[in-house]
């Protein structure tokens, strides 16, 4: 499920660097070569055991590592991750167990905790379980005793922002298990012009700012300079200390929690530092708590509650951001003690994953969380995370600005960085393609599977190939859903969701919210049982992202109090059955072509080079309509719902996703265009259609299902493209039927194709005919004058001299119409009295339409002549 990519690795960056340099103090094994009579040492090597240890991760990527001395030290460097060098910041003069480390900014402090070891002479003095100590590491060694206490403790120096102080200082953190936490303020001064020491060594501890008491529970967040605690009085309350590049400090958040009695026996330390027996979880321990941010402005509290006396495990995910949090049951399958399991939680941006080794593996949709089926469950044998090591031996690293997820293997002392693979969900598509609902729970994994690969990683090329290329296999695959119309809006989603985190409850994002009635394979997931709450009590304050989450919060609750504030483009269809019948000119209709034209220009700059399929090459007024008619109405909706983003922004906006829309069918086209290698020769009307060009038409009547279910606008030209391969590929009566129920609209560009490159055989003229019967009677006389054939130049004289008779009836008060007897009607007049009239107004008339340029008296005559030998011969 997971795709590592390995960032660090202890034994490759850290240990063989140690062993060369140990290898100077004292014996060594060397590496030797033998080139001709000459013997060269290659490099030295320590051959005994140095045993490196992560303890930190500082905020700068810096990893903070202790190991053992050849001489019998104990000491402590830096591995920095930009330059990939190691530095060695102090050394023990005897052997110590460092459990928490941290040195500041400017490597010239050290803080470290030592757990006291109680063998013989090794105690440390005085006797206590911990001593905390602040040393000097450069340029001298003046060390400070901070704490001498028997819990253990914590250390960890805040941000340094050098350039907003003349005075330079640092600020050190000391978390205990005693249940509070204390701020130390060291003041630095400089000696001799350049050596820098601190100010106030003997009045260190009196600086010492007691911020939090009473704590249960603590999180640091170094990217972020966040302290997450937990307090119960009257209840659980979750706090966060923001600290601010000013050393300055407050409370920034208190949401409520409902937790278990005692859900901690001692202090619980999260992602504060690293030592040997960090990753042991107390027998006792009830709960595992953590919290997850994203730079966007979201924030989602997790945490696990097994069920003693049943096998399920439950775990809630709180999404402040939404306003809500999901509780959820899972049923366990094995006999284990449910007690004891405590499932990894690994923050993925746009998911939260939630996996327990050998039972379960949930990918939750912080952003989507409405329906299940939008969120990933897999069990049994298909929840693989794809680690090489045990998941308790994994400990997850919070990076706010990294997309992808951070994790650090404390077994083999490796880091990695953490994404989805996109291989393993195409896998899921294309397992059980041919299942069917309600009995199987494929339905809700492809669908979730879908989602996360269109919306979290669907900006890569290649894999948007894939998924095209998987629903042209598989496009009656499912009843549940229309994977066309999911690909769609969750492309379209895609392209917007990072602009702003409101946009999650106003935009389409599946057609799924579109059913009047969701099927019920797409509510349950089998062994799974949610309960959802809504408008959780969080207080929220303070700058920056804290702002933008108090905005998504406050939007949130707006959005769930407003009916209908997601996107529906269905809506628009009785709009657009209005327009589009309009022909007269109209300040509406010129604003609509406003819109069009915009949409129209951005697809232009965004593939000027593709013209493998013939789209956006013709004017086709329906779908011009319809196109501005989407932009108009998604640009009112969003200023309705949104109006903090602004005018400008979601012009931008809404121009940009209908032009992606248009681009989306044209890549899916294109795509499988060159799936079947079809080429210019597919556009011919002379020739029957092949298998391959049979199943590019059955694709897009698909497009045209669910364009049409989702009332969405089509590039120009893809209906005349369709017409043209369904004309190849259908029997006529089918052909004929398609364009009746209203499936097929005929454009004037495939009419004048179809009566031009058709020949006039028995076949084709009877096709004409109907297609010509079935047209509105405009479109009709336009058709006629493209068609070479005599009835239709029969109705073209007819028509004429309907026109002309008319106008001279008018002028001269001669009543001559259509209406009069059957003798007398003007498609039966003798040849001579037509002649004469004709003569005698032909210079008055002779253009009354612009479309019969090419009418004059002789076409007519020759015409009436024809019909009046055709009729003498009849009789």
């Amino acid at each position: 499920m997971l795709q590592l990519t390995r960032r660090f690795d202890l034994h490759r960056d850290v240990e063989l660097d140690l062993r060369r340099k140990e290898a100077s103090v004292c014996r060594v094994t060397g590496v030797i070569r033998h080139v001709g009579f000459t013997t060269i040492m290659l490099y030295a090597e320590y051959s005994g055991a140095v045993d490196p240890c992560i303890l930190n991760i500082e905020s700068d990527g810096g990893i903070l590592y202790s190991w053992k001395g050849s001489t019998g030290t104990t000491r402590i460097g830096k591995y920095d991750s930009d330059t990939k060098q190691n530095k060695l910041l102090y050394s023990f003069d005897k052997q110590v167990c460092v459990s928490s480390c941290s040195v500041n900014k400017e490597e010239t402090l050290l803080a470290v905790s030592l757990a006291q070891n109680t063998r013989g002479e090794e105690r440390l003095r005085p006797i206590s379980k911990c001593l905390t100590l602040l040393i000097e590491i450069h340029p001298i060694n003046n060390t400070k005793v901070l704490k001498a206490v028997d819990c253990r403790v914590k250390v960890q120096f805040l941000h340094q922002d050098a350039s907003r102080r003349s005075v330079p200082e640092s600020h050190l953190l000391l978390l205990t298990e005693d249940g509070y936490v204390e701020l130390y303020h060291v003041l630095l001064t400089k000696q001799e012009g350049y050596r820098v020491v601190m100010a106030n060594p003997d009045r260190l501890v009196r600086t010492a700012e007691r911020i939090v008491e009473d704590l249960i529970w603590v999180q640091w967040d170094g990217h972020t300079q966040r302290l997450y605690y937990l307090t119960h009085k009257d209840k659980f309350l979750l706090r966060c200390v923001q600290f601010y590049p000013n050393h300055s400090c407050e409370t920034v958040m208190e949401l409520p929690l409902e937790l278990p009695a005692n859900p901690f026996p001692t202090v619980k330390f999260v992602s504060l530092g690293f030592d040997h027996y960090h990753t042991e979880r107390p027998e006792k321990e009830l709960v595992s708590m953590e919290v997850f941010t994203n730079r966007i402005g979201s924030m989602s509290v997790c945490y696990s509650q097994p069920q003693k006396d049943k096998q399920e495990l439950m775990y809630t995910v709180v999404l402040v951001h939404k306003d809500c949090s999901k509780t959820f049951r899972v049923s366990l399958s094995s006999e284990q003690e449910a007690t004891r399991l405590h499932p990894l939680i690994i923050p993925m941006g746009y998911y939260m994953l939630v996996y327990l080794q050998d039972h379960f593996l949930h990918c939750i949709n912080t952003r989507q969380e409405e329906m299940l089926c939008h969120s990933l469950f897999l069990s049994g044998h298909d929840a693989d995370l794809g680690l090489q090591c045990q998941a308790a031996d994994i400990t997850v690293l919070h990076t706010e600005e990294e997309p992808c997820g951070s994790l650090l293997d404390v077994a083999s002392g490796r880091i990695y960085s953490a994404e989805l693979s996109p291989a393993y969900l195409l896998q899921i598509l294309h397992s059980h393609a041919s299942s069917r609902c309600p009995s199987s729970r494929a339905p809700p994994q492809h669908l979730a599977a879908l989602h996360c690969l269109l919306v979290y990683m669907g900006n890569d090329p290649n894999l948007e190939l894939k998924i095209i290329e998987w629903l042209c296999d598989h496009i009656n695959a499912f009843e549940s859903f229309d994977q066309i119309q999911e690909f769609i809006l969750a492309s379209l989603y895609r392209i917007s969701y990072e602009k702003s985190l409101s946009l999650d409850k106003v935009l389409p994002y599946s057609s799924v919210f579109d059913k009047k009635e969701v099927p019920v394979c797409l509510l349950e997931i089998p062994g799974v049982v949610c309960a959802t709450e809504l408008h959780i009590e969080s207080v929220i304050k303070g700058k920056g992202f804290w702002t933008e989450l108090q905005w998504n919060t406050e939007r949130t609750k707006y959005l769930d109090a407003v009916p209908n504030t997601r996107y529906r483009a269905s809506h628009i269809q009785a709009d657009w059955d209005k327009l589009r019948l309009e022909r007269r000119p109209s300040s509406h209709m010129n604003h609509i072509e406003e819109n069009t034209k915009k949409v129209l220009s951005m697809v232009d700059t965004w593939c000027l080079d593709k013209k493998l399929v013939p789209l956006f090459q013709e004017e086709d007024h329906q779908q011009r309509v319809l196109i501005g008619l989407t932009v108009d109405k998604l640009r009112e909706h969003l200023n309705r719902h949104l109006p903090r983003l602004g005018k400008k922004k979601i012009d931008s906006l809404v121009v940009c996703y209908v032009a992606k829309l248009l681009e989306l069918v044209r890549h899916m086209l294109e795509s499988v265009w060159l799936k079947f290698k079809l080429g210019p020769r597919a556009l011919c009307l002379r020739q029957q259609g092949s298998p391959a060009e049979w199943s590019v038409l059955h694709f897009m009547f698909r497009i045209l299902e669910a364009t049409r279910g989702l009332c969405l606008p089509l590039p120009p030209g893809f209906h005349t493209l369709v017409a043209v391969l369904a004309v190849r590929c259908l029997p006529p009566h089918t052909f004929l039927q398609y364009i009746d129920h209203g499936f097929l609209q005929l454009t004037e560009t495939f009419l004048s194709r179809l009566m031009t490159d058709l020949d006039n055989s028995d076949v084709n003229e009877r096709l004409k005919f109907s297609i010509l019967k079935r047209l509105p009677e405009p479109m009709e006389q336009r058709i006629h004058h493209m068609w070479d054939h005599p009835v239709s130049s029969a109705s073209i004289s007819r028509e004429y001299v309907r026109t002309l008779l008319e106008k001279r009836s008018k002028n001269k008060g001669f009543a001559f119409t259509s209406g009069d007897k059957p003798g007398l009607t003007p498609e039966f007049l003798p040849l001579t009295y037509l002649a004469r009239i004709l003569t005698d107004i032909e210079e008055q008339a002779l253009n009354p339409f612009e479309e019969q340029e090419n009418v004059d008296a002789s076409f007519v005559e020759e015409t009436a002549l024809k019909q009046t030998l055709m009729g003498f011969e009849e009789k």
